[in-house]
């Protein structure tokens, strides 16, 4: 076979290395929701969880490190994965209690490197004394906020725990079910749900800075009255987004 030909062959596998599932480059935004390796049921779900506008909120950039607190299935892990690329790093963080109650949650990021996501890596502490290897760029809480009021964990030690984690300027997201005012734990226990007033007022308390107060998530046909798993409401709860930042000076 001719060298020129052999180099040709050697120059489309190399692009085809390069465009398959376990690319590491960093994608756009758009990109990451187009990412081939994405479960079909997680794609679906994209409509009602508005990936594009909640991933704008985070400002994730390429080389970012980032703590996706209860990952669940990855489905904003994936996104980030990508948008960080080779040169960042996602931790899926299960707190310790969740790998107790659900030990297979511990299996995420094994499966995601397996998949072609090898920037991730798996991470369970205590929420107290939550802590990591490098100053994170950024730390996604999504749905899991009020788990920790339930479980008595140390709110103000939990959220002072984040400042420590967090860059000067870096961004701490807050997404989570939204609860009537007035609601207390015995309440967020049945419910799973929070009343935002009381997320901003815990992590304000922790020096944060509340800079936007996202409404993408509300539904208005939500009484917030049923448990969010509810068959009446599952997936469609009226959830709030708070972004804070950790100022920079």
């Amino acid at each position: 076979m001719p060298v020129s030909s052999l180099i040709r062959g050697a120059m489309t596998l190399g692009v085809l290395l390069l465009s398959g599932p376990g690319l590491a480059q960093p994608m756009s935004i758009p990109e990451a929701l187009a990412d081939a390796a994405r479960p079909a049921e997680q794609r679906a779900v994209d409509g009602l969880r508005k990936p594009a506008e909640i991933l704008a909120l985070t400002e994730v950039k390429a080389g970012d490190q980032v703590a996706d607190i209860g990952p669940g299935g990855g489905y904003y892990t994936r996104m980030l994965s990508r948008l960080v690329g080779e040169t960042g790093k996602v931790y899926a963080f299960n707190p310790d209690w969740v790998i107790k109650m659900f030990p297979k949650a511990g299996e995420l990021a094994g499966k995601l490197a397996a998949a072609g996501y090898a920037n991730v890596e798996a991470r369970s502490q205590p929420m107290a004394g939550i802590a990591f290897d490098a100053p994170l760029d950024v730390v996604f809480f999504s749905q899991l906020y009020h788990d920790q009021h339930w479980q008595q964990v140390d709110i103000a030690k939990m959220n002072a725990a984040l400042w420590r984690a967090l860059k000067p300027g870096g961004v701490l997201l807050i997404i989570d079910h939204k609860a009537p005012a007035g609601t207390t734990d015995a309440q967020i226990d049945k419910l799973h749900r929070i009343d935002p007033a009381v997320v901003k007022r815990e992590v304000e308390a922790a020096g944060f800075i509340l800079e936007t107060a996202s409404d993408v998530l509300v539904n208005p046909a939500d009484p917030l009255s049923a448990n969010v798993f509810d068959a009446s409401i599952k997936g469609r709860t009226s959830q709030f987004v708070l972004k804070f930042r950790k100022p920079a000076h």
